[in-house]
């Protein structure tokens, strides 16, 4: 979220002497987007952050897709991703394109103390579905724990840090474009409007700056060209003694998102939470249903003509889709309808409120899926909206009122129509 924040010691002016207790100048480094005209961030390091002794074989990361050419409604089981491997090395790519990739992780390793990670081409949205703990990040510490989104822009190096006993599990989505509030929730200095279901409170930047004047080896793996560049630094990268700006790491909460309701259903724009290129971010969160006296709270069939929506199911029973369980996602592709499982939407009628927890990804491009994502698919999916697998007979077809089939226009009404 990009309003101003300060931590630690900085100058008065930026680009002016800053003198170290030796005498010595600390080294200013600008961390920008856009060529300087996008959000930055400068901070003052101990020692210079170019200080490299030596760059290793690069090691392979690039996503293979196993399969591009498809029209079929999916489901992948995401509870069948095996723990293993740390916060990186773990990662399962399932599924993707140039604007968005997204991952699913359960690490069981712990990175060692001089090993840290810069995705120096992506933006990375973390949704920590299980496990608690601490980013540690060139810019200091952000506290994180189930249910929280944490944010670390491209090119700050950092590590991921667990504790306690439970087993954590991630849903990572990578954009090489900025993750931002949408704009209608924003006025025209970036402020966060009345209406908007969060507001800068919600926020949480890092609160502790950490700075560590250490020598010795320690090991960046650089993230770019579909590779981990390990980069040997002579000197701990979290030396910086402050900084200030608008690019940072941060964590706000799904439990801290104010859902939007209304008589009818509403569209799923109303759970909005973020924006980025060709693709966005919702939160669907624990709320009251719609309040007509004829609304029906499952949300109606639609078709997508110009997105893939995919929606990664956290907690609770979700009304609409029976099948599938905690973990899982699900991916409609544009192209095709798709809408509630037999008996849902009858079903729903009456109820007063939900209590789901998911994360939905809409791209404006076609999604690629991997072969870890077949490897857990359930391959039936697309044939789910058969009544008969739900125990709903097919209804008798309706009888076709006189002259019906030319066009003619009757005036019987619904109940004459159903006998």
């Amino acid at each position: 979220m990009p309003y101003y924040t300060q931590l630690g010691r900085i100058p008065h002016k930026r680009h002016t002497q800053f003198a170290r207790p030796d005498g010595a100048l600390y080294t200013e480094e600008v961390i920008g987007a856009e060529g300087f005209s996008g959000i930055q961030s400068i901070a003052y390091h101990i020692h210079p952050p170019t200080l490299v002794d030596k760059v290793l074989e690069p090691e392979p990361y690039a996503i293979e897709y196993a399969d591009k050419d498809f029209l079929r409604h999916r489901h992948f089981v995401g509870e069948n991703v095996e723990p293993g491997g740390d916060w990186l090395s773990g990662r399962r790519y399932i599924m993707g394109n140039p604007d968005v990739d997204l991952a699913l992780c359960a690490p069981t390793e712990a990175m060692s103390e001089n090993e840290f990670f810069k995705n120096a081409t992506h933006d990375e949205l973390v949704f920590v579905h299980d496990g608690e703990g601490r980013l540690e990040s060139v810019l200091g510490t952000v506290e994180f724990r189930q249910g929280d989104y944490v944010h670390i822009p491209r090119t700050l190096t950092h590590r991921w840090v667990f504790e306690g006993n439970v087993q954590p599990r991630l849903l990572i989505i990578e954009a090489p474009t900025e993750f931002k509030p949408p704009k209608r929730y924003r006025n025209d200095v970036g402020q966060l409007l009345e209406n908007s279901p969060y507001c800068e409170r919600d926020f949480r930047p890092p609160t502790e700056l950490n700075t560590l004047d250490q020598e010795g080896e320690f090991i960046v793996r650089i993230k770019k060209h579909g590779k981990l560049h390990p980069f040997v630094y002579r000197y701990h990268p979290f030396d910086v003694v402050g900084w200030d700006g608008y690019m940072y790491p941060y964590a706000i909460s799904i439990h801290d998102f104010e859902p939007i309701t209304g008589r009818i259903h509403q569209p799923p724009p109303v759970h909005q939470m973020f924006e980025a290129n060709n693709f966005v971010v919702c939160s669907f969160c624990p709320r009251l249903f719609d309040y007509h006296p004829d609304s029906i709270p499952a949300p109606y069939n639609h078709s997508n003509i110009d997105s893939d929506e995919v929606l990664y199911y956290a907690e609770g029973d979700f009304m609409s889709r029976k099948g599938v369980g905690r973990g899982s996602f699900t991916l409609h592709p544009g192209g095709i309808p798709h809408g509630p499982h037999p008996g849902t939407t009858e079903a729903s009628i009456g109820k007063k409120e939900t209590h789901e927890l998911a994360v939905m990804v809409d791209t404006f491009r076609p999604l690629n899926l991997t072969k870890d994502a077949l490897a857990i698919e359930d391959e039936d999916y697309i044939y789910s909206w058969q009544p008969e697998k739900h125990g709903h007979p097919m209804p008798d077809a309706a009888p076709i009122p006189p002259h019906a089939g030319d066009g003619a226009v009757t005036n019987a009404s619904p109940a004459d129509a159903a006998r």
